[in-house]
C-alpha cells in the first residue's frame, strides 16, 4: 500500500490495497477494491516541519502510546496486484511497503501490519485504533536516524470504501500511513481497515 511505484500511484488504476489482516495461517482473505475519494485535510501539529529526509530504508518502528516495538520487514506486490502484508507468524512483526517513499521522504510512507495473527493470537498492531491525535510514532531507519511523525487523524474504514487517494495520493510533505485491520472479526477476516495518518515534525540523529 503506498504511492509511486509504477502502478500504484495512479489512484485510478489502483486495483487494491490491503489482502490479509491476520486470518489463519496460509489464509488469504479477499483484498478491498479501491474507491477514490478525496484526500482529507491534514494539519501539522504546532511548529516548523523539518525538512525531508534522503531515502533510507526503514528498520525499526516504536508507537509508545500503544506499546508497539518492532523491526519492520520489507514489502512489495503479490502476483495478484495486492500488496504484500506480513506473514502470519507466531513472531509477528510489522512492514514497510517498499513501493512507497522511506519514512521521512517527501510523500506518504506505508507501514502495514496485522491486528491478529490467526491461532497465535493478537497481532503487533492489535491497539492501534487507540492512537489518537498528538501521539507519536518513530521509525528508525538504516542512515541511523530516527524519524518522528505526530498523528493527526485515525479512521476506520470499510474494505470496500478503502480510500485509495487519501492513502496513497501527492503530498507536498513527509507523511506516514500505518495500517492494519479493524471492526469485528468474521470468520479469518475483518471488514475494515484502520488507517493511521502522521506526519513528520522532528528527526534524531
Amino acid at each position: 500500500m503506498t504511492p509511486l511505484s509504477r502502478r500504484v500511484l495512479l489512484p485510478a488504476a489502483l486495483a487494491v490495497l490491503l489482502a490479509g489482516c491476520g486470518g489463519r495461517p496460509g489464509a488469504e482473505p479477499a483484498a478491498p477494491q479501491v474507491s477514490g475519494s478525496a484526500p482529507p485535510s491534514l494539519s501539522a501539529p504546532a511548529g516548523s516541519t523539518p525538512h525531508a529526509l534522503r531515502r533510507s530504508v526503514p528498520v525499526r518502528l516504536t508507537i509508545p502510546a500503544i506499546g508497539v516495538d518492532t523491526p519492520l520487514m520489507r514489502l512489495g506486490l503479490a502476483s495478484d496486484g495486492t500488496v504484500q502484508v506480513p506473514p502470519v507468524t507466531a513472531h509477528d512483526r510489522a512492514g514497510w511497503y517498499a513501493h512507497s517513499p522511506t519514512p521521512g521522504q517527501t510523500g506518504p510512507s506505508v507501514i502495514l501490519g496485522h491486528v491478529t495473527v490467526g491461532s497465535y493470537g493478537d497481532g503487533v498492531f492489535r491497539h492501534l485504533a487507540r492512537l489518537r491525535r498528538g501521539d507519536r510514532i518513530q521509525t528508525r531507519l538504516e542512515s541511523g536516524t530516527t524519524a518522528v511523525f505526530t498523528v493527526s487523524s485515525v479512521r476506520t474504514v470499510a474494505k470496500a470504501d478503502f480510500p485509495a487517494k487519501d492513502v496513497y495520493g501527492d503530498v507536498g510533505r513527509p507523511e506516514l500511513r500505518v495500517i492494519t485491520c479493524g471492526g469485528p472479526r468474521s470468520g479469518d477476516g475483518y471488514p475494515d481497515n484502520v488507517i493511521v495518518f502522521a506526519v513528520l515534525t522532528s528527526t534524531t540523529p
